[in-house]
């Protein structure tokens, strides 16, 4: 008969916040279970480094690694020191009583006494069929110039910025430091970007504005040639050669499944205690994107990944919970409960 008894610790994510809080948990000897999450569309567990070729700003890889590359190890040390990893997302959660309810979306529910929510940031894409095949492809589309305006294939090129808020205005900035020109492509007559941050642009002599403009194809094959834009007041039809092409129009936080159960801010990022992870719900602790509107990069993100299992381990100390045993095997099956334990 299966353990009914609740979990220590569930993790629900795989990106580097969720599998930091993993390794960090599993070596407390919490027995972790980490929710990874499984594919759809464009979202794969893992993250938004899924979509990143080469990271070269991560401590630790003198010679750059690539994003799924860095999430594979990750997801291995986390397995290695006793973290078990179920391939499924979570559709729901129940925080109002203890222990929290965890509903998966394909095996039976399980309950758990801390949580921690690191299920990231989706970014928002045009959604262009070729858009999202060179960006899964490393074809030259990328939703984080931060990330990857740095890399040598994007250097002296004329690459393109899409959107007209301060993200854009800061990634247009960014990228004149390896661009030979910067275009930015707003589909209206002028920013909502803040107006220090959109003077900054515009004064830039490597950055040039094309306004009232939609980018409705993206060109090339194995990888980005140019844009098909057409014109939002005229409807005129043009082409333009780009090296690159950088989707600035914003970012959705992965929290639809919690139901509003936790606070967060008008923007839909959960809100946290001033440098902790803590969320409104004790015993819930909140990691990585889905909490940073700001940073949005993977070093910071496994930074509070590392706050959540440590705020986690206190919290379940504090309340006299002990350590779990080390099972067998990292992959030992998920215990099961009733259904009917959750409302």
């Amino acid at each position: 008969m299966p353990d009914s008894r609740p979990e220590n610790i569930v993790i629900i994510g795989s990106g580097p916040a969720a599998w930091t809080a993993a390794i960090y948990a599993a070596r407390a000897n919490l027995n972790p279970i980490v929710f990874e999450g499984e594919p759809i569309g464009t979202e794969l567990p893992g993250g938004q480094l899924m979509l990143t070729t080469d990271i070269e700003n991560f401590p630790g890889f003198p010679e750059a690694i690539s994003g799924p590359d860095l999430m594979d190890r990750m997801r291995a040390q986390a397995v290695h020191h006793g973290a078990r990893v179920v391939s499924e997302l979570v559709k729901q959660v129940h925080l109002a009583s203890k222990p929290f309810g965890i509903v998966p979306n394909y095996s039976a529910p399980i309950t758990a006494h801390t949580v921690i929510v690191a299920t990231g940031a989706a970014a928002k894409w045009i959604g262009l069929d070729n858009e999202l095949r060179l960006a899964v492809s490393g074809g030259g589309v990328s939703a984080c110039a931060v990330c990857d305006g740095a890399m040598p294939f994007y250097r002296h090129k004329r690459l393109a910025v899409v959107g007209g808020g301060d993200t854009a205005m800061e990634e247009a900035t960014y990228l004149t430091k390896f661009a030979s020109e910067v275009v930015v492509i707003h589909r209206r007559d002028s920013f909502r970007a803040s107006k220090v941050m959109a003077n900054r642009v515009l004064d830039h002599p490597k950055v040039r504005v094309i306004w009232n403009t939609a980018v409705t194809d993206v060109l090339g094959d194995d990888f980005i040639t140019g844009l098909q834009l057409t014109d939002t007041v005229t409807g005129a039809v043009s082409n333009i050669e780009v090296g690159g092409l950088f989707v600035a129009i914003g970012h959705t936080p992965n929290t639809k499944f919690l139901q509003g159960q936790l606070d967060t801010t008008e923007h839909g990022y959960i809100k946290v205690s001033s440098w902790r992870t803590e969320t409104n719900v004790p015993g819930v602790f909140a990691a990585g994107d889905v909490i940073d509107d700001y940073y949005r990069q993977a070093i910071t993100s496994a930074g509070t990944g590392c706050m959540a299992a440590l705020e986690a381990e206190r919290w379940l100390a504090h309340h006299g919970i002990g350590e779990s045993p080390v099972l067998e095997t990292a992959e030992a099956p998920v215990p099961v409960i009733p259904e009917s334990t959750f409302p």
